[in-house]
């Protein structure tokens, strides 16, 4: 899901449960403009960081634990990432998006 700095919608892309959502992250991101991108530690990975950074924008995705070099970010703009997890939240109270039937 892409949503923009109010938290409305922009794109999205419909995968099986199964899908890692880091499979769709360019493609989302591929036909919009953006100065930042906010995701949560399944977004972190270099191929998707240098993607961003290309576009001449700032990730905002906190690195893994696991990694060696700890790379930074806003911690405190990270926070705005509540905003996709709300809309989310939004569209589950409509029973035909959040189920099959």
């Amino acid at each position: 899901m892409l949503v923009n700095g109010l938290g409305l919608p922009v794109d999205f892309k419909l995968t099986p449960g199964q899908t890692a959502d880091i499979t769709q992250a360019e493609a989302l991101l591929q036909d919009h403009d953006f100065e930042m991108v906010l995701g949560d530690k399944g977004f972190d990975s270099k191929k998707l960081i240098d993607y961003i950074k290309s576009r001449g924008a700032e990730p905002v995705i906190p690195p893994r634990s696991n990694l060696k070099d700890q790379r930074e970010f806003d911690q405190h703009l990270y926070k705005e990432r509540n905003l996709v997890e709300r809309f989310i939240n939004r569209i589950k109270q409509f029973r035909r998006v959040a189920t099959r039937y």
